[in-house]
């Protein structure tokens, strides 16, 4: 009779060990516990629910109960719940709240939601917003109408516009922005005195420009940290023209140059030509002489007064050399 009751005691107690294993894998006890100490109303239902949707329960009902605690109004586990299976960061979330609400900065769950899903950190939003942040700008070259380049560094004060913070521009469009005023302000500039006696003249011209529109921040205030004067660009302009001006001089100089020497070159040729044809009728003077004595046209006399002529004429030419540097020696017979 022993052995029967033994058996059932067995299973009785086996089924209870099989109801707590499943009961303790399907709820968190200690977190339950906890939120039932902190006064905080969460189901067991809801819990179980948390595990067979696949839910973390721990990042639920921590922020829940933090949240309760701080009062923070509208706040439900299924709001959370959704939250977190959107790919939320309920934590984060619940922080940006309890902030804002210490801050007397008016934030709803959903909008602080929507934040969070949209990629931007929420609860650094918030923190933004009560403690301004200063970006600051990298060197921004521009050029004053004197021609002389300036190089200036900002600082901007920015402050987060938590109604813009879904689909509102980032810190590279403030950058960006303030960058492109400086460029203006700069270039309008007469002289790049007057910029660095009153730098503060770009401030007020890139401020009145409404930077911040279409952005995530509100734009305080811009400071001019540093102004250095850069590159003579106006006068190294200068030098490049009269550079290339002495280029084309000297091109044209070649020009003309090239064009003397051509001709230079005809002219010589010309007169070789000339002289050719000089040695040439020279060859048919003996030819003619020799004709014209065959012919009876010249006498032997006249021939003989001719040469006499031609060796007066070679002698007073000898005589009138002598003495010139380059002139040949008679007595060398050259």
């Amino acid at each position: 009779m022993l052995m029967p009751d033994l058996l059932v005691f067995i299973i009785v107690l086996g089924i209870i060990i099989l109801f707590l294993s499943i009961f303790l894998t399907l709820i968190p006890v200690r977190l339950w516990i906890s939120a039932f100490a902190a006064n905080v109303h969460v189901g067991i239902i809801s819990l179980i629910g948390m595990k067979l949707r696949r839910v973390v329960p721990e990042r639920i009902v921590n922020p829940f109960i933090k949240a309760t605690k701080a009062g923070i109004p509208n706040i439900t586990i299924n709001k959370l719940e959704a939250h977190y299976l959107a790919g939320g960061n309920v934590d984060r979330v619940i922080d940006a709240l309890i902030a804002a609400q210490r801050a007397n900065i008016p934030l709803e769950f959903e909008k602080a939601a929507a934040i969070d899903l949209a990629g931007r950190n929420v609860l650094e939003a918030v923190q933004m917003s009560v403690n301004p942040k200063v970006i600051e700008t990298p060197i921004v070259a521009a050029i004053a109408k004197d021609g002389i380049e300036l190089k200036a560094k900002a600082k901007v004060t920015v402050r987060a516009n938590i109604d813009r913070l879904v689909g509102g521009a980032g810190e590279q469009t403030i950058i960006a922005r303030v960058g492109e005023g400086v460029v203006t302000t700069v270039g309008s500039a007469e002289s790049h005195k007057e910029v660095l006696e009153n730098p503060d003249s770009i401030s007020r011209t890139v401020l009145s420009k409404g930077l911040d529109a279409g952005t995530a921040f509100e734009i305080l205030s811009i400071d001019i940290a540093d102004v250095d004067v850069g590159r003579n660009v106006g006068a190294q302009l200068q030098i490049d023209q009269a550079e290339a001006d002495k280029r084309i001089a000297q091109a044209k100089a070649e020009e003309r140059r090239a064009m003397a020497v051509a001709r230079e070159q005809e002219m010589k040729a010309a007169v070789q030509e000339m002289r050719a044809k000089v040695v040439e009728a020279e060859a048919e003077v003996p030819k003619a002489i020799a004709a014209a004595l065959r012919e009876g046209k010249l006498g032997v006399l006249d021939y003989y007064n001719l040469q006499n002529i031609i060796a007066d004429t070679q002698m007073r030419e000898t005589i009138s050399k002598i003495g010139k540097p380059d002139s040949p020696n008679p007595a060398s017979g050259k």
